[in-house]
C-alpha cells in the first residue's frame, strides 16, 4: 500500500493536451472517457503500454479554462523516471519542440530537469537506475531506451511538513528520508515506480487555486478493497473525513484531504484498463460507464473532437 497509483490534473484544450503528452512526451493514451462527475468533460488517461499503476497521468481538460494558481496546499512538481543517460536526449528533444526547460538542478544528489506543459503544469525528468529495468515504449522520435517509464514521484507544497508526513508514514507506508533546505523526502520501501514523495514547506506562500495547469489530486495504491478499507479505518481514526468508495470502472476509489490541504485518493490496482477495451486498442474510442450509455449520443455531440495533429506541442 502507498506507492503512487495515478495523478490527475486540470488542463485547457484537450487536443493540445493530447498533442503534448502523447505526441511530445510519448506516453500512450490508454483511456478516453469522461469525468464521471461531470460527463460533459473528457477524462484522458496517459501511461505505459497497459496503463499500469505508477504510470498513469490523467487530465480533466476544460476547453478555454483559465490558468490556476500555484501555491500552498497543492501537489506541484510531477517527476517522471527515465533511464540513466537519458536527460541529454530529453533536453535536445524538448528544445527541438520549442518547449523551454529549467537549468538542470541537483536535488538529493540527483539531477532534475524541470519544464512545464502548455498549461503551466510543473513537470520534471529524473534519471532512475530502476527505470532501466522496465520496458520502454518507443514513440515517434523517442527510442525505447530513453522513453519515460512512469512516475519517479511528486512534490507537495504545504505550510508545515510534520502533519502531512504523519499520514505518509503512519498510513501509506513511507519512511522519512533526508532534508534539503525546505524540502524533505519520503520513500516507500521496495521496488517499482512512484515511490517518492517530497514535501516542501511553503509557509507564507499564497494558497493555490484550481485551474488549468494545476494538480487536482494524487492517488495512492492499494491492492484490493480490503486494504482500502483498512486504510479508511485508520484515516478516520486520525479524524480525517474519507468519502465512501466510488466505482471508477478501472479502479475503486476513496478520497480525503490530508492535513496540508492536498486532495489524496486511495485507488485499487484492479481491475485495470482492459475491462472495456482490448489491450491493443486501449484509448482508441470513447468509453462510458454503464450509467451514461443511454446518453452516449448527446455526450459525444457535446465533447470536443480530439485531434493529435490539430495543435502541436
Amino acid at each position: 500500500m502507498g506507492r503512487i497509483h495515478h495523478i490527475t490534473a486540470i488542463a485547457g484544450s484537450p487536443s493540445r493536451n493530447l498533442a503534448f503528452y502523447e505526441g511530445a512526451l510519448g506516453l500512450r493514451l490508454v483511456k478516453q472517457t469522461v469525468n464521471f462527475d461531470d460527463p460533459g468533460v473528457h477524462h484522458l488517461y496517459y501511461g505505459d503500454e497497459t496503463g499500469a499503476p505508477g504510470t498513469i497521468l490523467t487530465f480533466f481538460p476544460y476547453a478555454g479554462a483559465g490558468a490556476g494558481r500555484h501555491g500552498g496546499g497543492q501537489a506541484e512538481e510531477i517527476a517522471f523516471a527515465v533511464p540513466p543517460g537519458s536527460l541529454a536526449f530529453w533536453q535536445d528533444r524538448l528544445a527541438d519542440l520549442g518547449i523551454a526547460t529549467d537549468a538542470p538542478e541537483s536535488r538529493f544528489s540527483e539531477t532534475v530537469l524541470g519544464f512545464r506543459d502548455h498549461d503551466g503544469l510543473r513537470l520534471e525528468l529524473v534519471e532512475d537506475a530502476g527505470a532501466a529495468a522496465l520496458p520502454g515504449r518507443a514513440a515517434e522520435g523517442i527510442p525505447a531506451e530513453h522513453a519515460i517509464r512512469g512516475f519517479r514521484g511528486v512534490t507537495l507544497w504545504v505550510d508545515a511538513i510534520a502533519p502531512t508526513a504523519a499520514i505518509l508514514t503512519g498510513v501509506l507506508g513511507y519512511a522519512a528520508g533526508p532534508i534539503e533546505g525546505s524540502r524533505q523526502r519520503f520513500v516507500h520501501p521496495g521496488e517499482g515506480l512512484g515511490r517518492i514523495v517530497d514535501i516542501r514547506a511553503v509557509a507564507g506562500f499564497p494558497g493555490g487555486a484550481l485551474g488549468a495547469g494545476i494538480v487536482h489530486h494524487v492517488a495512492f495504491r492499494v491492492t484490493d478493497d480490503a486494504r482500502q478499507a483498512e486504510a479508511t479505518k485508520v484515516l478516520r481514526a486520525e479524524g480525517l473525513g474519507v468519502t465512501p468508495q466510488q466505482d471508477r470502472t478501472y479502479f475503486r476509489s476513496t478520497y480525503f484531504r490530508e492535513p496540508g490541504g492536498v486532495l489524496f485518493e486511495i485507488a485499487t490496482d484492479q481491475p485495470g484498463f482492459a475491462v472495456d477495451e482490448a489491450p491493443e486498442a486501449l484509448g482508441a474510442t470513447l468509453q462510458l460507464p454503464a450509467r451514461y450509455e443511454a446518453h452516449r449520443a448527446a455526450i459525444e455531440a457535446a465533447l470536443p473532437v480530439l485531434r493529435l495533429q490539430e495543435e502541436v506541442a
